[in-house]
């Protein structure tokens, strides 16, 4: 398979005529693995073995006797105790992430993104957890390691519906508080909040010893403002509105917007918060290699 037949199963617009979230993750994330091989990141590791060889200290009643008699060779059973890493997923399902121009909006795209990081941090042994949050938090699903538990994880996003103001800053700050085992933070958000706000709750998180991955998710269209005439835009989360003559200020708002992004963007660099952008039309491998980058680097 070349690398443009592989990466067919990991556009949006391809996922989405897909009406089963499981169906997506799988499709993007074996699609991904297959590219894997046929790419600069070939040198990934995506599976990790669910025995490890037995070595002096390991508990005897833990050697796994059906595989010895296959293979001659003594191996250890590997518990959820043991898993390699613990995973946060924080889904922003404020009103602002159901916007869309094309085929999908921002909130499918997260939600394909996070379907896809459980699929794949699960496959990997990675115990596994989800929030949705939007003005409040209204789902907490605690890391577990077992496969059958992505199953719990996609029924919450799948059922997850776009609601409420955009409140990011205190709900990180009440989720560092609430983990108290050090893992990896993945915030998945178009982060429409005041940036040093953000900032210090993702600080927060450093500061109890986590690793942190921010993946800014935006419409291609919140970036061009392609609007040729006047257009009445309605704010999704307070419902205000504003009538105006969209190319008169076009030129204002895409430097705006821009110094917006690179602001979020140098404030996570330097405070050693890995940090991705990502706009609703581009391929899921994006995200998938940040979070292969940045495991790689804790294990």
């Amino acid at each position: 398979m070349s690398n443009r037949e592989y990466l067919k199963y990991l556009q949006p617009e391809v996922l989405s005529k897909l009406d089963n979230l499981q169906l997506i993750a799988k499709f993007a994330v074996e699609g991904f693995i297959v590219g894997l091989h046929k790419s600069p990141y070939h040198g990934f590791s995506v599976e990790f073995a669910e025995h490890k060889p037995y070595n002096q200290g390991d508990e005897v009643k833990n050697i796994d006797w059906k595989l010895f008699a296959k293979t001659d060779r003594y191996y250890v059973k590997e518990y959820e105790e043991e898993t390699n890493l613990k995973s946060y997923i924080l889904l922003d399902k404020s009103g602002s992430m159901n916007y869309q121009s094309g085929t999908i909006s921002k909130f499918q795209y997260a939600s394909y993104l996070a379907a896809s990081l459980a699929y794949l941090m699960l496959k990997q042994q990675d115990a596994t957890s989800l929030t949705l949050l939007d003005n409040k938090i209204s789902t907490y699903i605690p890391p577990v390691a077992k496969r059958s538990h992505l199953d719990l994880i996609l029924k919450n996003i799948h059922n997850a519906r776009c609601e409420g103001e955009t409140s990011i800053s205190p709900l990180l700050h009440q989720m560092a508080e609430k983990i108290n085992k050090i893992g990896m933070i993945i915030l998945i958000s178009d982060l429409f909040d005041d940036t040093d706000e953000i900032l210090s709750a993702l600080k927060h998180f450093r500061y109890l010893g986590h690793e942190v991955i921010v993946f800014q998710v935006m419409d291609k269209n919140e970036l061009e403002f392609n609007f040729d005439r006047q257009t009445k835009f309605v704010d999704l989360e307070n419902k205000n509105t504003l009538t105006t003559e969209s190319q008169h200020i076009r030129k204002d708002y895409r430097v705006s917007v821009s110094n917006f992004i690179e602001d979020i963007k140098n404030k996570c660099l330097n405070n050693h918060i890995d940090y991705k952008f990502m706009t609703t039309d581009r391929t899921l491998d994006l995200g998938l290699v940040e979070y292969l980058n940045k495991r790689s680097r804790m294990v």
